[in-house]
């Protein structure tokens, strides 16, 4: 039995590398293949040193050659290597291998895992910084279907050798999560950084599939990367799966609405329509490669100080079944999130938002942790090819509407606002449907909370029906209840 002293805390001992490799190799029922290209074979390197392995590892390959690789696995259309598809691929191939080489009548208890990477460590230059995929398909019992699980990581060290280490540090702590944390997919996440500093990798999109994980909801995977401090921000298409930012964003012009969309109301979408039929008219703008990305941040998500992932999800499936793409993001300033999109596209961008929004980006207080203050912000804002797209505000004086001509900022900005204005830079919404302008979302939730009649036509059509039937946003039916 252990010591225990007097004043001793409870500490939780998380396993070593070398530990956790071990528990595995251990497992007489644990089988399988470890495939990693581009970053040598750091992965299977902890379980070969750990001891014991030759029951576990089936085979551990890296296919380095393109041409052998080709050959294994298929061309890419693209002829790209370090991609999702690219992954998959090997998961699926790597799968079928053991399947059809390992008898399943002489080893009933075997459950088969590949695990695979394919990634890109820094360049010689130290002007790449290195990216890449890494999955795991496995068994929890030998009886059942596959899970999957796959990420994708960007390094930060600058050093190729660190960039190996940590990666297969991360492999060791995938594999070991994917057995023996898979029942709690949010403590998973956050053992993936075991052993390893926020510093080193950024994790920006994971998804979860196969009959362990099938109440997971990815889109709450995604929140909890940005909420952890994981990434800075992550994407989610209609279906609910994670999308690599990246990849949608690429050479990309891209407009972007920030809301709380709580819920989402029929202003919103008429900003949407207006600005998309505006941006896509300007002469640099190619319509076919335009991306639109409803985007949150987690200032909006935070309710008391802390996140609420319900009402999270509730939003999230009303954009979704709108047919949009959303950002959850932990830019609480504007030119933060220009400055991510600039990462990765060098083409128009424009910001949909309304009066009040715009105006509160003059006010001084955002920007003290600048060292140029305002000037720099903005700077960091319009320097891009940016242009934003306004969308006016009914006045308090009847048949008035408050425009970019009319809207009044505090008077040390005025000039500062007037050189942007004159410039191009902010564009009036043209026809917006002055009938909608007294919608709120936060008026809206309070008449759905309250069980008031009348929210349903303020929302875009069928989402009030979408609300009924999920219960979103606390809505409740009484009739029901009372039964």
């Amino acid at each position: 039995m252990a010591i225990t002293l007097k004043g001793d805390k409870s500490i939780d001992m998380i396993p070593s590398i070398k530990d956790k490799a071990l528990r595995i190799n251990l497992n007489e029922h644990i089988y399988g293949t470890f495939a990693e290209i581009g970053a040598g074979q750091e992965t299977v390197r902890s379980f070969f040193r750990a001891g014991g392995a030759s029951g576990t590892i089936a085979k551990a390959m890296s296919a380095y050659d393109k041409d052998f690789s080709d050959a294994i696995y298929g061309i890419e259309d693209d002829r790209r290597y370090v991609t999702e598809k690219r992954l998959k691929k090997m998961l699926a191939h790597e799968t079928m291998l053991i399947e059809n080489r390992i008898v399943r009548e002489k080893h009933p208890d075997k459950m088969f895992f590949t695990y695979a990477n394919t990634v890109a460590t820094i360049d010689f230059a130290k002007k790449y910084m290195g990216h890449g995929w890494v999955g795991i398909r496995y068994q929890v019992d030998s009886k059942e279907d596959y899970n999957e699980i796959v990420l994708h990581i960007r390094f930060k060290e600058k050093d190729a050798k660190l960039q190996q280490e940590t990666l297969g540090k991360l492999g060791v702590n995938l594999i070991y999560g994917a057995f023996y944390k898979y029942n709690s997919p949010k403590k998973l996440l956050k053992y993936l950084y075991d052993h390893l500093d926020k510093d080193q990798l950024e994790i920006d999109t994971i998804n979860f599939s196969g009959p362990r994980f099938e109440t997971v909801d990815n889109r709450l995977m995604s929140l909890q990367l940005v909420k952890n401090g994981f990434t800075e921000a992550v994407m989610f298409g209609p279906d609910g799966n994670n999308i690599l930012p990246a990849s949608l964003l690429y050479k990309k012009n891209i407009l972007a609405l920030r809301g709380s969309f709580r819920p989402v109301t029929k202003v919103n979408m008429d900003m949407y329509q207006k600005s998309y039929e505006m941006f896509i008219q300007e002469s640099k703008v190619d319509e076919a490669k335009t991306e639109v990305i409803f985007e949150i941040t987690l200032s909006n998500l935070r309710a008391e100080g802390e996140i609420d992932e319900q009402d999270f999800m509730d939003r999230a499936r009303l954009l979704c079944s709108l047919g949009q793409t959303v950002m959850i993001s932990n830019f609480q300033e504007y030119y933060k999130l220009v400055e991510y999109f600039s990462r990765y596209t060098k083409y128009r961008m424009g910001l949909a938002m309304g009066v009040n929004n715009f105006v509160d980006i003059f006010d001084e207080k955002y920007y003290r942790n600048l060292s140029g203050g305002i000037l720099e912000a903005f700077g960091k804002l319009f320097f891009k090819d940016l242009k934003i797209f306004l969308y006016p505000m009914a006045s308090e004086q009847p048949g008035e509407l408050i425009t970019s001509e009319n809207l009044k900022v505090h008077p040390r900005m005025k000039e500062l606002y007037k050189f942007f204005k004159h410039n191009g830079k902010v564009l009036d919404i043209k026809n917006a449907d002055e009938s909608i302008m007294n919608i709120f979302s936060r008026k809206v939730l309070k008449m759905i909370e309250e069980q008031d009649e009348g929210w349903e036509e303020m929302l875009p059509d069928g989402i009030g029906v979408l609300i009924k039937n999920k219960r979103l946003f606390g809505y409740s039916n009484q009739e029901v209840v009372e039964r």
